[in-house]
């Protein structure tokens, strides 16, 4: 199957399903936004924060391995499944324990209260990410996106049963966010027949390979998660979790473009394995560069364009000024995603040390900017620091990718482009309400004409193939 082919097919695949969640969901956060208070919203996404930074460390990030080894077809599947249900079964004793401790000497009451969800949600999380990074490593992506729409259906239906028609608040929220994945991650398991590979016998030898491989990333997760929800935290400590809610309910718009590049970039891994050559000779990356950060960027200035129209609609109470955060938190989506791009070239030569080093400098100066600006500026200083952070990313990484490909970009336009999306935030943010789609209009139609090559190249290719 040729290089284009196999990637078209494998986003195809993967907006079935991610597409069918994301929008559905998208849809549903003025229920979020009436039902539960600012407090509530919040409570919920610092559970979520921290448990997706405590995945990564209590399982050595074992999933990352999972997956690039189950993309060596010559590796042991009963090996690569045996270890990371190992490492899943730790991190959840350890989970276990740790509430267990909370509880017995009541060190956080928050937690304690909501310590039963808490255990589900991170068994559902953790599984969930050890088996769905496992089907894509075996490529059955068909699979995966069918799963997808089940557990977007389930989590939907429980979401409007619990919080319309029982009435059960936070926990019913709680509740139903992790019933759809577990249900999903059931499907996988007996579907691809994912048990008969596990043995209790130790591989210590493709153990050994895979913790080589996953352990330089768990200091990438925790910078990641530093990246994205540190400034959480901060919010919390000097603002409230009121605040920290609408901060968090800012980032529905931004999934926008959330769902574009969480589709490509999970295709991309695959294709970047699969197809790796270093001196791109058929143009397949840089041409796949360029229509990605192309669309990402049209994208990306039309989100920001429609903010408020968005809001209007999204957005209930008090939950309607996040609306001045959505520009920053858009644009780190898309240095988010264009790291995302270059990371698939470390994977295919498995250099995980560049993907902790670049997030780690992109986390000391969030955390740095995070500091500064959020006890200035509330929750904006903490929206323009994340999307600084991205910035420093995407940059290291674009030219730390120099060692592995040689990619045929036109820099010069595209950093023209990035700072024509930092002037289109300022308008919409500050301007005078007619005048600022005046004038960030024209912007935008400007980004377009920027990128009228690579829109007529794209879809030439696309209409040919």
């Amino acid at each position: 199957m040729g290089s284009y082919k196999y990637l078209l097919k494998n986003i195809g695949l993967l907006t079935l399903g991610s597409f069918t969640t994301k929008l559905l969901s998208f849809f549903l956060v003025p229920l979020y936004t009436n039902v539960l208070t600012t407090t509530e919203y919040g409570t919920y996404d610092l559970f979520n924060t921290t448990i997706s930074v405590l995945i990564p460390i209590l399982t050595f990030n074992i999933q990352e391995a999972t997956l690039r080894f189950a993309l060596d077809k010559k590796q042991n599947k009963e090996a690569i499944v045996s270890v990371s249900v190992k490492y899943t079964v730790i991190s959840i004793v350890l989970v276990a324990g740790g509430l267990a401790i909370n509880s017995l000497f009541q060190i956080n009451d928050i937690i304690g209260k909501f310590s039963v969800v808490f255990l589900l949600m991170f068994i559902t999380q953790v599984i969930s990410g050890i088996v769905t990074m496992y089907i894509r490593g075996i490529d059955k992506i068909a699979d995966l996106s069918f799963s997808s729409v089940i557990a977007s259906i389930v989590t939907i239906s429980c979401n409007i049963l619990f919080l319309v028609v029982f009435k059960w608040g936070l926990i019913g929220y709680f509740v139903a966010n992790f019933i759809g994945p577990f249900i999903q991650c059931i499907y996988l398991i007996v579907k691809n027949r994912i048990l008969k590979y596990f043995r209790w016998h130790s591989y210590k030898i493709e153990e050994k390979e895979m913790l080589n491989y996953s352990k330089p990333l768990i200091a990438n997760s925790i910078a990641w998660w530093i990246n994205n929800v540190s400034d959480r935290y901060v919010i919390v400590f000097f603002c409230g979790l009121a605040e920290n809610g609408i901060y968090s309910v800012a980032g529905k718009i931004p999934s926008i473009l959330n769902v574009f590049q969480s589709i490509f970039n999970s295709a991309w891994t695959l294709s970047a394995v699969k197809d790796y050559d270093p001196e791109d000779k058929s143009g397949f990356f840089s041409n796949t560069y360029k229509a990605y950060n192309c669309m990402m960027t049209i994208v990306c200035s039309g989100i920001i364009l429609f903010n408020k129209v968005l809001a209007h609609f999204l957005y209930s109470k008090d939950f309607y000024i996040a609306w001045k955060y959505v520009p920053w938190l858009t644009i780190a989506i898309l240095f988010g995603a264009l790291s995302g791009y270059i990371g698939g070239f470390f994977s295919a030569v498995k250099d995980s040390k560049i993907f902790a080093i670049s997030t780690i400098v992109g986390a000391i100066i969030n955390v740095i900017l995070n500091l500064v600006f959020t006890p200035i500026y509330g929750a904006m200083g903490a929206a323009v620091a994340t999307a600084v952070c991205y910035f420093v990313v995407w940059i290291y990484r674009l030219i730390q990718s120099k060692k592995y490909i040689k990619l045929r970009i036109n820099i010069i336009r595209d950093l023209l482009s990035y700072i024509l999306l930092v002037v289109m935030s300022i308008i919409i943010i500050y301007g005078n309400e007619i005048k600022m789609y005046i004038y960030s209009g024209s912007l935008f139609l400007l980004i377009i004409i920027f990128y009228a090559r690579d829109i007529k190249s794209c879809m030439y290719r696309i209409l040919k193939r």
